[in-house]
């Protein structure tokens, strides 16, 4: 399972954070300073060293976690062309902030001597999209491995518990108010999900990085326009698809593919683009429609 088509097509936003993420670890790391990267609630309310918090958004402090990270990222680009870049910003710009407020709250109630400098790294965007990860993304295939079961799922969830526990209660603690976070995004309070940024602040990140590699989409067709995509959780389809079923073009295959990686089978995938005039959202939502009955 992959996170959709190769390369950051129909994901500029990810493809911008990915590259941050490398060149600040990179560039931290050259000049020998990773090890103090991270912020400390004196760092940011004592001595006012806003940079840190902000490098901490980017910046990972160790070879291991840039590439557990990295790995992560790039494979939850699928939320994005999921959702949309627009309604993907307030995501990530949701998580980061909640996330950040309450590591605040529990350094300043925990009180403990370990916990005086946070883990540095996008641990709120990693940890936030494992929400949906869990709730929306299907379990497609599972298999046995020396008496235990697995499924397609398993890998990634590796991959993210060794990230947890990179730097034991310093990465723990992010991760676990990443997820939160996550929870209340899906719980939709403040009616976030409903908040879309002016389309120029989400089209930036198209204009920050370099061309994806990989098929391009067809203009037009399997393509998440920017601010004007449905919520990644399975929700209500207004109306009903009978105009748009009468397409009988065949869906595009890296549209297809895309549906696929979140765990829907290939035959029912092509089925819900036909009906769905090949809008890979309103697709997702007929398939996630048909899981819940």
């Amino acid at each position: 399972m992959n996170g959709g088509p190769s390369g950051f097509n129909n994901a500029p936003v990810t493809r911008a954070i990915v590259i941050a993420s490398a060149l600040f670890t990179i560039l931290f790391g050259i000049r020998g300073r990773s090890s103090k990267l991270g912020w400390s609630y004196q760092d940011i309310f004592t001595k006012l060293q806003i940079w840190k918090l902000i490098v901490s958004v980017f910046a990972f402090t160790s070879t291991p976690e840039l590439v557990f990270g990295i790995y992560l990222l790039y494979f939850f680009r699928v939320f994005e062309r999921q959702i949309g870049s627009n309604k993907y910003s307030v995501f990530i710009f949701f998580s980061v902030i909640v996330s950040l407020l309450v590591e605040v709250l529990a350094l300043k109630l925990l009180n403990d001597p370990s916990l005086k400098i946070m883990t540095s790294g996008p641990y709120a965007l990693i940890f936030s999209s494992f929400v949906p990860f869990y709730f929306d993304i299907p379990v497609s295939a599972r298999f046995r491995m020396l008496g235990f079961q697995f499924s397609n799922k398993t890998f990634i969830y590796l991959a993210g518990l060794q990230l947890l526990l990179s730097s034991w209660k310093r990465s723990i603690l992010p991760g676990i108010c990443g997820v939160l976070a996550g929870f209340l995004y899906r719980l939709n309070i403040f009616h976030i999900r409903r908040l879309k940024f002016p389309d120029f602040i989400a089209s930036f990140f198209s204009t920050l990085s370099w061309p994806s590699m990989g098929s391009a989409s067809p203009t037009g067709q399997g393509r998440n326009a920017v601010g004007n995509a449905p919520s990644y959780e399975g929700q209500q389809v207004e109306g009903n698809y009978s105009a748009r079923s009468s397409s009988t073009i065949n869906p595009p295959e890296d549209s297809i593919a895309t549906l696929v990686s979140m765990g829907f089978e290939r035959n029912s995938a092509r089925q819900a683009l036909i009906r769905a005039g090949n809008d890979v959202n309103a697709a997702t939502n007929i398939l996630l429609e048909s899981q819940a009955h």
